[in-house]
């Protein structure tokens, strides 16, 4: 029986997140420059996307580009903004044709201008889509976000709207980028590095994690469906007996 059939579909995680770790390694093993692993990056979102959606997961959040990626070399950066605006044009047809629509985290507005538009308008053309709804992280960091919520918070605190006493946890969720989604049931990580990276802080509080040490541009369906497995092996308490 092959991986995908062996998963209990009723035992699935609602929603997947991962940190796609790896891709400077797996072209610095190959004799090139950190670019040529991002390049090679795409064929690893495309099979997870379609894993995900093959096998009734509702939500996958793919971590991209964090606030602190800003600070690597401008050729890579820039190279990054170019694939994305590359990839999110290629790959919306395949999005609407599969029933899965495309959604952002982060700070967005920070995105180069052609980057922004074109992941708008993806969003705009797949949002009636139902089968899965894929969450790309940007521009994104747990600690920024939760800056941004306390700001929010304090703000209303302020203007009178909220008592400091009515703070709840709550009122964080609906300040956070994901108050529209689950938290995530399990959270995958490439590369072998054993760490969240700043990544869906409160929202991980009681996902499942897994690490495999394959690095991200080599990460296909079978890697997707072991995680799978490997989750459904587990017994979730949130911190009950």
């Amino acid at each position: 029986m092959d991986l995908k059939n062996q998963i209990d579909p009723n035992k699935l995680p609602a929603h997947v997140a991962v940190i796609m770790d790896g891709n400077g390694r797996w072209a610095q093993q190959r004799g090139k420059e950190r670019v040529f692993g991002h390049q090679n990056a795409i064929d690893a979102v495309r099979a997870t996307i379609e894993a995900a959606a093959e096998v009734g997961v509702r939500y996958l959040t793919l971590y991209a580009f964090s606030t602190e990626n800003w600070d690597r070399p401008k050729n890579e950066v820039d190279t990054l903004m170019e694939l994305l605006v590359n990839a999110i044009r290629n790959e919306t047809e395949a999005l609407n044709k599969n029933g899965v629509q495309l959604r952002a985290i982060g700070d967005l507005k920070s995105l180069p201008d052609e980057c922004y538009a074109s992941l708008m308008e993806a969003v705009e053309l797949t949002k009636h889509n139902t089968k899965l709804t894929v969450i790309i992280s940007l521009s994104y960091s747990s600690r920024w976000e939760l800056t941004k919520a306390m700001t929010q918070i304090a703000q209303k605190v302020k203007n009178g709207l909220i008592e400091p006493e009515e703070i709840t946890q709550q009122s964080i969720i609906d300040e956070l980028e994901t108050a529209s989604y689950p938290d995530p049931d399990l959270l995958i990580r490439t590369s072998g590095e054993m760490r969240i990276s700043n990544f869906l802080l409160w929202q991980i509080a009681y996902a499942e994690l897994y690490f495999t040490p394959l690095l991200w541009p080599d990460f296909r369906k079978d890697h997707f469906y072991e995680a799978l497995l490997d989750y459904q092996k587990r017994n979730r308490r949130f911190g009950k007996v």
